[in-house]
């Protein structure tokens, strides 16, 4: 079988081209969505002492050699969230970045090692706000495109409706035929129970496999393909296991401020209420390490500047999306490298 044309072969561009160029207006259309509520465009730096704290990310590391030769390990970083946080914790109140991201151990259709986030962050505002923002912010890229749907694969949303919005626990049931909140207490998850469900449910799982393991099992398997067909999906209140830098609701402690975007069954957003309690962060942040230790043998350090400016942060909210995906589910592509202007090789 031949080799493929490398990207920058004249007509392997000159498919790719449209999907550029709509990417062009998609980010402009985008620009102009935030300059007209107020928010600030900022550029965080991408070198930065701890990549993230979650077990399942994957980062690039390298070195900080100083004009003495003395060296330091440094991270690109696979957000800029918590660059974006000390903002907040200075004194900014809406924030935005279209950030260059990096995230090892991905590829595929939607996954690219090099990827581009829109972040954005609104203090002492609810969370709730940013579910119209995303709303907002499709209708407007999608008249920049000029379409009048989204598509991916053989799946279709309009823009333009209001977003479904459907709490975890309600998918779970709906999707799966499973009591998620059953599962779930103050105390901590009942991986058993979550098993048993996911067993009776006809979801294949390991017997190693932790409670996060099987949720995540489930999501994939039962809920997602479900989420973002015909109209927008917002799938809100995320069980507080997996709140990971969002706090805690405070109607139900066994759910987390937490949403996340679907569009015709892909992730496109990811939304926190934003947790401010920097002890209880660093307690998540070690566990995740600890987990991550066991699963694939090393960690990454927790950021002191960051939880520092935690403590000083105003309450908030802030949602990271897939700029790429936006592209993609605007354009029709059907993988990520053609509406990338130079893809990793």
């Amino acid at each position: 079988m031949p080799e493929p044309a490398p990207w920058w072969d004249p007509a392997a561009y000159a498919d790719r081209r449209p999907f550029l160029q709509a990417r062009r207006r998609i980010a402009a259309a985008a620009r102009d969505f935030f300059a007209a509520r107020d928010f600030v465009e900022v550029e965080t730096a991408v070198l930065q002492v701890s990549p993230g704290n979650e077990a399942h990310l994957s980062a690039f590391a390298t070195e900080l050699v100083a004009p003495d030769g003395s060296r330091a390990r440094r991270y690109l970083r696979t957000s800029p969230e918590f660059a974006c946080k000390k903002l907040l914790a200075a004194g900014e109140q809406r924030i935005f970045e279209f950030a260059r991201s990096f995230r090892n151990r991905e590829r595929g259709a939607l996954h690219h090692p090099e990827l581009t986030l829109i972040e954005w962050y609104r203090a002492q505002e609810p969370y709730s706000v940013l579910m119209d923002d995303c709303a907002a912010l499709l209708a407007a890229t999608a008249e920049a495109a000029q379409v009048r749907r989204l598509s991916f694969r053989d799946r279709i949303a309009t823009p333009f409706a209001e977003p479904e919005r459907m709490t975890v626990a309600e998918a779970f049931e709906r999707f799966a035929s499973i009591d998620l909140l059953a599962t779930l207490s103050p105390r901590g998850p009942d991986r058993d129970g979550l098993a048993a469900a996911a067993r009776a449910a006809k979801v294949r799982i390991a017997a190693d496999d932790g409670w996060a393991d099987i949720f995540s099992k489930i999501l994939v398997d039962r809920i997602e393909p479900n989420l973002g067909l015909g109209r927008v999906t917002i799938l809100y209140e995320y069980p507080a296991a997996l709140a990971a830098l969002a706090r805690v609701s405070a109607n139900d402690p066994r759910v987390c401020e937490r949403f996340e975007l679907y569009v015709c069954g892909v992730e496109l957003a990811n939304a926190f209420g934003e947790l401010i309690d920097a002890d209880e962060q660093r307690r998540r942040f070690e566990a995740e390490m600890a987990l991550k230790e066991r699963i694939h043998g090393e960690r990454y350090p927790l950021d002191e500047d960051f939880l520092a400016a935690l403590a000083r942060m105003p309450e908030a909210c802030g949602i990271a999306l897939g700029f790429d995906r936006l592209v993609m589910l605007l354009t029709g592509a059907a993988r990520i490298e053609q509406v990338l202007w130079t893809p990793v090789v």
